[in-house]
């Protein structure tokens, strides 16, 4: 039986800019997208934490070190610039699951700079999410 678990999470990310009239994405510092391991035209799930939504697209490279999270297409009409969101990415595993499972979590501050990268497993995953 496969399962689906996080992979990736760019957590409390600020939105830059939303452009509605877009085919569609998320454009995302391509720093931020190599060190949370998001690939070009990969499947992300986003969390709007101002307003609950949460939808799925696609990633795009923005300008590395711009600290860009531009929603793009109709997510331009589910978030607005200065809204946090949450950018996560799934992976599906066949089970037995490889253990310890680890997603890997990108902190950044307001400006969209790491602050923290944090490889989690277990326990010390339920409780590093609960703080935020």
């Amino acid at each position: 039986m496969k399962r689906t678990l996080l992979n990736t999470k760019i957590h409390r990310a600020t939105v830059t800019g939303a452009e509605l009239n877009y085919i569609g994405s998320v454009a995302i510092d391509a720093q931020l997208m190599k060190e949370a391991n998001i690939l070009p035209f990969e499947k992300v799930e986003i969390v709007n934490i101002n307003n609950g939504h949460r939808w799925e697209t696609y990633a795009l490279e923005a300008e590395p070190g711009s600290g860009a999270i531009e929603v793009r297409g109709g997510g331009a009409r589910l978030a607005q610039v200065g809204d946090i969101v949450i950018i996560m990415t799934y992976v599906e595993i066949e089970e037995p699951i490889p253990a310890p499972w680890q997603p890997r979590l990108v902190m950044v501050n307001e400006r969209n700079q790491i602050s923290e990268i944090l490889d989690l497993e277990g326990k010390a995953a339920s409780f590093l999410f609960s703080l935020h």
